[in-house]
């Protein structure tokens, strides 16, 4: 893919942000206070343990009507929400916390559809309907630095797992293709200003408990928070290959979010990563011998959110993904836009409907049973019912 293309992509997004941010700000000044939100949801707690957790459950609707035959009536691209036309399950996770004081612990029970998509590899057996389960040691006099050993989602991105984290329902093209989802092993973090914390990490690598090659992948994280913005930058570099340490993989991960005032936010995120494979001889019975070879990904997503009443707010979302074949499975230019409505309901209780629109050169979206596309349309109902200190 030429250089160009993506540079449009950047020029493109950064005018429509700065844009947008201009307009909102003329119709509503950043002095303006934030309107009052409902009542906060009971904290849960037994002893020093915190206890919290949610359903999340949606409808979708998706105009090629793709059957079970096709793919098991999924929504193509699409991760946790993909089953379509059907009441589904996303997830229902309850969580264990204890803060670090100075040693803590921390569990994420996970069931439905979302545990199923994580836990799809060959040692899922290991960790089957966990997604976190780590101990924490911070420390009183080590001036901030944390650690925390086990199981424990990535650093990289802008979205997280849980739906109600992120503006939008749907979880985008970056989240499910660009990035891993969670690492086992070992992560620090240390503040180094009142403003900026640096992390190290030596984990197992990609999405597993166990590793089949005996190498460790390597992560360096950095966050910058200030009042108005905050940068959030992540590598990661080991060997990702079944069998051998031979062949790199590295994903670079930056994500800028601006916050210039309590009703108007919004974010721009970048995603470069590269898998290299070693050559195979043709004395490993593999023939004819296979050359070297690398195949990549990169990707940049831009999302606003706005508050427009108390309890709603409207979130827009554009990205675009180009993949040599190596995360999707096809070589395509991929891109989706996503619109989101969404209502706060009493306290733990929050709806967001949803269209969305993804779109490819290359036909991979299913339509019927027999046929593809190269675009796909759908609309979700999510109801999200939540509980516990972290609301």
């Amino acid at each position: 893919m030429k250089s160009q293309r993506i540079a449009r992509h950047v020029v493109i997004l950064a005018s429509l942000a700065t844009l947008t941010a201009a307009c909102y700000a003329q119709a509503a000044p950043a002095a303006t206070p934030a309107a009052a939100t409902p009542a906060a949801a009971p904290v849960w707690s037994v002893g020093s343990v915190d206890v919290s957790g949610y359903i999340d459950g949606y409808y979708s609707y998706n105009a090629n009507r793709p059957s079970n035959a096709a793919d098991g009536q999924t929504s193509n691209l699409y991760t946790f929400d993909d089953k379509t036309d059907q009441f589904s399950l996303e997830a229902a996770k309850l969580t264990l916390n204890h803060d670090a004081d100075p040693v803590g612990a921390h569990v994420d029970i996970l069931l439905g559809r979302t545990n199923t998509l994580i836990h799809n590899s060959a040692d899922s057996s290991n960790d089957n309907y966990i997604e976190q389960a780590y101990i924490s040691v911070k420390p009183p006099k080590a001036k901030g630095f944390e650690m925390d050993f086990g199981q424990f989602v990535t650093s990289a991105g802008q979205e997280v797992v849980e739906t109600m984290n992120n503006w939008s329902y749907s979880h985008g093209l970056l989240f499910s293709y660009a990035i891993p989802v969670y690492h086992f092993g070992l992560r620090t973090t240390m503040p180094v200003t009142k403003t900026w914390t640096v992390g190290a990490q030596v984990v197992n690598g990609w999405n597993n408990t166990t590793d089949n090659n005996g190498g460790v992948t390597i992560g360096v994280t950095s966050a910058l928070v200030k009042p108005k913005y905050t940068w959030n930058t992540n590598y990661y570099v080991g060997p990702e290959n079944t069998d051998t340490q031979n062949g790199y993989r590295n994903l670079i991960d930056t994500t800028l979010l601006m916050t210039p005032n309590t009703k108007f936010n919004y974010y721009v995120n970048y995603d470069y990563g590269m898998n290299n494979i070693p050559a195979v001889a043709a004395v490993l019975h593999v023939s004819p011998a296979m050359k070297a070879t690398s195949t990549h990904w990169q990707g940049i997503a831009a999302s606003a959110r706005g508050q427009v009443t108390a309890n709603a707010a409207l979130v827009g979302r554009y990205e675009y993904f180009f993949d040599q074949g190596a995360a999707t499975g096809t070589r395509q230019h991929l891109d989706e836009f996503t619109g989101t409505y969404e209502y706060k309901w009493a306290a733990g209780l929050l709806t967001r409907a949803e269209y969305r629109y993804d779109w490819s050169d290359a036909a991979v979206f299913n339509k019927g049973t027999f046929e593809s596309a190269k675009n796909q349309s759908t609309l979700t109902l999510g109801l999200i019912a939540f509980f516990g200190p972290k609301r």
